[in-house]
């Protein structure tokens, strides 16, 4: 049978792409995300294309309801033996105005959530000595982020994880790595030059040596990657999906 994939934040932009990837090779997929309906109406759609796929609400925050879900996928479709998360939030604030709120939040849904994840999923790649997982950084934890130190902070302890934890199971055949977007032209971006917290496309295309924003489906591809037999030997690593802006 195909090897099951959980994908957190798998609902709309960066998630989605991949949801879709893995599912064209042949992956069960479980869809989670904060937004349950919009997670039902992504699965339903990789089953209208073939794939075999469910959709869970869940807060990656909660480790009971991240425990919930995961035994919910278990019971569905099968053992995990794919995990990419993808699920985070950004913000902007400078660093004199960051609240303890803005930094908590900032920590427990995109690090914490990813221990939680991560944690929850492990014990079925070990039974099975297959695993593969994807864990979405950030460029912003290589080269910083003006009024993002909460974001940064929080993808900088996400590649550390990443690093220690593809140590400890590299003899058990489970690779751990990070992929680390630039700009990627995703609705969390759109949303923040609306907000006007980051400048048009157009400027930020200027920035990256590719002349051009990333997309969901190139990022998406590189994840696919790294989820395959064939990426059996890359573990631990920083993957820059980013153009050149971060060399």
């Amino acid at each position: 049978m195909s090897r099951v994939a959980v994908v957190t934040g798998g609902a709309s932009g960066l998630g989605l792409s991949v949801c879709e990837h893995l599912g064209r090779q042949g992956r069960r997929v479980g869809v989670l995300d904060l937004d349950g309906a919009a997670a039902e109406r992504a699965a339903a759609d990789l089953r209208a294309s073939g794939v075999a796929a469910i959709a869970v609400q869940v807060d990656v925050a909660d480790r009971a309801a991240v425990d919930r879900a995961f035994a919910l996928v278990r019971d569905e479709l099968g053992p995990i033996e794919i995990l990419v998360t993808s699920a985070a939030v950004a913000g902007f604030v400078p660093f004199e105005a960051l609240s303890l709120d803005d930094w908590s939040r900032a920590i427990t849904i995109n690090l914490t959530g990813t221990f939680n994840c991560l944690q929850s999923a492990i014990r079925d790649m070990t039974a099975s000595g297959w695993g593969r997982v994807v864990i979405i950084s950030s460029a912003a934890a290589q080269i910083g982020s003006r009024h993002q130190a909460h974001y940064s902070a929080s993808k900088g302890g996400v590649i550390a994880l990443t690093k220690t934890v593809a140590l400890e199971y590299a003899s058990k055949g489970i690779t751990v790595n990070t992929i680390a977007p630039f700009t990627i032209d995703t609705p969390m971006l759109r949303a923040a030059q609306h907000a006007r917290h980051v400048p048009n496309s157009e400027s930020l295309a200027q920035a990256i040596p590719a002349g051009r924003l990333g997309t969901g489906t190139g990022t998406a591809a590189m994840c696919a990657f790294l989820c395959s037999d064939e990426a059996s030997y890359t573990t631990g690593q920083v993957i820059g999906v980013n153009g050149g802006a971060v060399t």
